[in-house]
């Protein structure tokens, strides 16, 4: 369990097991009414180079859930992650549930020796777990002008020199509509 300084509620967060699914596919439509983020989530689920997919619960109840996907640079032997997607229950938006989750996320990613973190999201969001916007570990797929600040990357660990090319991700997010408007 863990008492989030910003939250007056108990979340317990754990990684996911298969009994979590059903509630899983209920989220996402509950927490994005305009995407359809569920293909994605259920083929990451089933994808063996997943690192990382943690839920948060309150009093029994699924609130929130995030994938952390392994990813590689080239010529970089850092094991390197891609945060998302993350979702809270609408009802439970904006108490603290999104935050505790990543924070839990990146410190079990951290002692599992995973080195950097990369995100598409929110600079203001993601900006509060050490996120900085990443010029030199590139996406798959060019951004759109609008979207550059927030591709983002926190690093774990000191890496010297700076990682520099494309970053590799698995199959499911091979689809340019995922890196686009």
């Amino acid at each position: 369990m863990i008492d989030d300084e910003n939250m007056n509620t108990r979340i317990e967060i754990r990684e996911s097991a298969p009994c979590d699914l059903a509630s899983i596919e209920k989220l996402y439509p509950d927490a994005f009414p305009e995407e359809n983020l569920l293909p994605l989530v259920t083929e990451l689920l089933q994808e063996p180079p997943i690192i990382l997919s943690i839920v948060g619960i309150i009093n029994s109840s699924l609130v929130g859930h995030a994938i952390f996907t392994k990813c590689g640079v080239a010529a970089c032997t850092d094991q390197v992650a891609l945060l998302g997607p993350l979702a809270v229950a609408r009802a439970w938006q904006r108490q603290g549930i999104g935050s505790a989750i990543v924070r839990a996320g990146l410190q079990r990613l951290e002692s599992a020796g995973v080195a950097h973190v990369c995100v598409l999201g929110d600079p203001n969001y993601y900006g509060r777990f050490g996120f900085e916007p990443e010029a030199g570990v590139v996406p798959p797929y060019p951004l759109p002008p609008e979207w550059r600040g927030a591709w983002q990357m926190v690093s774990l660990r000191s890496s010297e020199p700076p990682l520099r090319g494309r970053l590799s991700v698995p199959k499911p997010w091979l689809q340019p509509g995922l890196w686009a408007p």
